[in-house]
């Protein structure tokens, strides 16, 4: 099922379409940020409260998207197997990410030169995020996808918690169909307004992006990426590698232009552009995936659980962000220790899914258990997180667009017809 409210839309003037009004709203917000930098710092509430907003309707779009998608399968096997070929995806592509950074850091040597005394270092500032990767053990991120009651998820910003009750209660709809039919017709007449208070809350978009990019520039400045200048140019360059080259040659692979398939997501990439955040984009990608021919059970369990399993831009940061660290404070890491850390990090990036700030907390996770590396290095990379922080979420987001299209061909359930026709619109 498809959510259209607009079976014959009319061409919008050139003001109306969303991502020329986020583009327009960024751009302000930089300038903002720049000229009047304690006025732009003042712009916080606007984007925080959209966030705050999309995060509000979440929860509800994804148990309802995987409910009625599940509920509509007859065969249960299904469910399990779609499943399965997501999480070797995922797993394969987030390992691939991590190697590929561990590699580039390397060749490149972005922390070469800088000559910095381990001891001179004080991680009194990165205190919250290392007590956070404390708390963020595989145990604890188990325990914490069983949430206290079936409908606590539902209030609540714990993605797994709202896939797991979805999953159980789409599983006995089916089971007990045609008894249960009237709980599946209202929750596919519930997706409705859904969708649409989704549409009516991106309006607010621009909004978003100028409130949160006016923070950005006015508080942490364009200046201070200046000094760590090679670790900023090698992310981005890494993940741009990442995106046209190991991606674009799997889209092509499943018949798709990974140009074209950006260009038709440009909204949502946009979008968490201005915004440092995948999530605000996270309902509307969903349709989106959707409308471009994948079935909608593939999209319900696919596109929520890449966001807290296969974040490709996360691990790319992990592995440059830790040699960087090294390479600074003049600590040889052997490939020896190197492979640890990539173990490492392949853990520590699960334990700490889900979790508000995840790349700096797993990087936090991963250099508490890897000690050549000192953690209060952190403090070198804290003042430009932020401007890297963008491009993870941006990497996250396409790979989990990619990872959609490439489980429904793998399970047959691609409209391929569909698909080139939304990429070529």
């Amino acid at each position: 099922m498809i959510i259209n409210d607009s079976p014959l839309p009319k061409k919008k003037k050139f003001y109306e379409i969303l991502y020329l009004q986020v583009l327009f709203a960024i751009t302000l917000g930089i300038l903002l940020g720049y000229f009047f930098p304690e006025t732009g710092e003042m712009m916080k509430p606007l984007g925080d409260g959209f966030i705050s907003l999309i995060k509000m309707i979440i929860a509800p779009v994804i148990f309802i998207t995987i409910t009625v998608g599940i509920a509509s399968m007859s065969d249960m096997k299904k469910v399990g197997r779609v499943a399965g070929k997501a999480f070797i995806y995922f797993f394969s592509f987030s390992t691939l990410a991590l190697i590929l950074g561990l590699i580039v850091s390397n060749v490149f040597k972005p922390g070469k030169g800088l000559n910095i005394d381990p001891s001179t270092l004080n991680e009194s500032s990165v205190s919250e995020y290392i007590d956070k990767a404390h708390d963020s053990s595989m145990v604890k991120f188990i325990s914490d996808i069983i949430p206290k009651t079936f409908i606590s998820p539902l209030s609540g910003d714990n993605i797994l918690q709202v896939l797991l009750i979805a999953i159980l209660f789409g599983v006995a709809i089916s089971l007990t169909m045609p008894k249960s039919k009237p709980v599946l017709d209202f929750m596919e007449a519930l997706a409705h307004p859904i969708f649409k208070v989704v549409a009516i809350l991106m309006k607010l978009a621009p909004i978003g992006a100028f409130g949160a990019m006016a923070f950005t520039i006015g508080k942490y400045g364009i200046e201070t990426i200046g000094n760590l200048l090679a670790l900023v140019v090698t992310f981005y360059g890494t993940s741009l590698f990442f995106v046209f080259v190991v991606l674009g040659a799997v889209a092509k692979y499943n018949g798709f232009n990974i140009f074209k398939f950006l260009r038709y997501i440009k909204d949502e990439l946009l979008l968490v552009l201005g915004t440092s955040s995948s999530e605000t984009a996270l309902p509307s990608l969903m349709q989106k995936m959707e409308k471009a021919g994948c079935a909608k059970p593939i999209v319900g369990l696919v596109v929520p659980t890449g966001y807290s399993f296969n974040l490709d831009g996360t691990n790319i940061y992990m592995t440059l962000a830790a040699l960087f660290i090294a390479q600074a404070c003049n600590i040889d890491l052997p490939l020896q220790s190197q492979v640890v850390l990539l173990l490492v990090a392949m853990l520590s990036s699960k334990g700490a899914a889900g979790v508000s700030g995840a790349g700096f907390i797993t990087l936090a996770a991963t250099l508490a258990i890897v000690p050549e590396v000192p953690i209060a290095g952190m403090t070198l990379i804290l003042g430009i997180d932020r401007f890297m922080s963008e491009c993870r979420a941006l990497t996250n987001m396409v790979g989990n667009a990619v990872a959609t299209v490439v489980v429904s061909k793998w399970e047959g359930q691609l409209d391929k017809e569909q698909l080139q026709k939304a990429l070529n619109a």
